[in-house]
């Protein structure tokens, strides 16, 4: 007699079981892409799982998923059969890895139209995958400053920004963090005339000579004292952090250090920076191969980091510059 054969359960069954009290949600964003959101993102939630964690990865990057790729999986369900009603249960796009507790929903790659999801479609995908039961959920975020990316951003518990070591990609970092900042005070705002005036400061060339949230700030105190003051007490607890990637000097390494400094004093900003990621060649190899690259070469460069920078995340612990110096 043939021996029977043991089938892997399905997904909606083996969602039930992932019950915890303790859930992290982390968005991995960047000012521009190639800074390389969905490779920190992929190997973020590896590293995670093999320390244990139940994770689910996210990639809502919509209209341009590829984060399936860093993992070599290949979904039969995505984002887009959820927002457009195809597929009622949110739990039912969740696709296996070959990490037992690690978990995909892929982006809607198949569908660019749903790259802006109307504002209703956009905070019921917010409410339900804040809902999942794992420990960590990760989102892997497109490029630049939409409005639905920098909502994904600011509903996380934690956000984090990738950016590499060149001109381009710092400003347009900077240039997210003002976006994100600006974009949760104005959805705060009640009074008309405080949100027409957060739109104004948007535009970096105002009449009205906002140039930073502190000009911002100062504005709104103008007209509604209470609501300025609620916006400078959500300044205290807006704190991204900063990742470098594909760091090739000592100079790369303490750019987060300057980054953070920048953004103290020109925005009254806390930024943490977490970690760096060496530039690496195991990294397009792992890559091409479509293995995440701590389970390709886990001693590899790139992969320490990689490492350092999770346990940094987990145990809110900044990289020190100390550390650096000494090298």
């Amino acid at each position: 007699m043939a021996k029977k054969q043991i089938e892997r359960p399905p997904v909606p069954d083996l969602f039930e079981t992932l019950k915890s009290s303790k859930k992290e949600v982390w968005a991995i964003a960047g000012g521009k892409g190639g800074t390389g959101k969905s490779f920190i993102a992929a190997n973020v939630g590896v590293a995670l799982s093999k320390m244990g964690k139940r994770v689910l990865l996210v990639d809502a990057d919509l209209g341009c998923a590829n984060l399936h790729t860093f993992l070599g999986v290949e979904p039969t369900a995505t984002l887009s059969d959820f927002i457009n009603g195809k597929i009622k249960s949110i739990d039912k796009v969740l696709t296996p890895t070959d990490l037992p507790n690690l978990m995909l929903i892929s982006g809607a790659c198949d569908f660019l139209e749903i790259a802006n999801p109307k504002h209703t479609q956009k905070n019921r995908l917010i409410r339900r995958i804040q809902d999942l039961s794992f420990e960590y959920i990760i989102l892997d975020l497109g490029a630049g400053t939409g409005f639905t990316l920098l909502d994904f951003f600011l509903s996380a518990d934690t956000g984090i920004l990738s950016v590499l070591p060149e001109p381009t990609s710092i400003e347009n970092t900077y240039r997210f963090i003002k976006s994100a900042f600006y974009r949760r005070f104005k959805k705060m705002a009640k009074d008309p005339k405080v949100k027409e005036l957060i739109i104004a400061a948007m535009n970096e060339k105002n009449e009205l000579g906002i140039r930073t949230p502190h000009d911002l700030l100062d504005h709104v105190a103008s007209i509604d004292n209470e609501m300025g003051q609620k916006m400078k007490e959500a300044v205290l607890t807006f704190s991204p952090k900063v990742i470098v990637n594909q760091v090739r000097s000592r100079d790369d390494m303490t750019l987060g250090f300057s980054m953070r400094s920048a953004c103290a004093k020109y925005f009254g900003i806390k930024v943490d920076y977490v970690g760096y990621i060496e530039y690496d060649d195991y990294v397009w190899m792992a890559t091409k191969k479509k293995t995440p690259l701590i389970l390709e070469r886990p001693y590899a460069p790139a992969a320490r980091c990689l490492n350092q920078v999770v346990s940094n995340l987990i145990n809110r612990d900044e990289l020190k510059l100390d550390s650096i110096l000494k090298m």
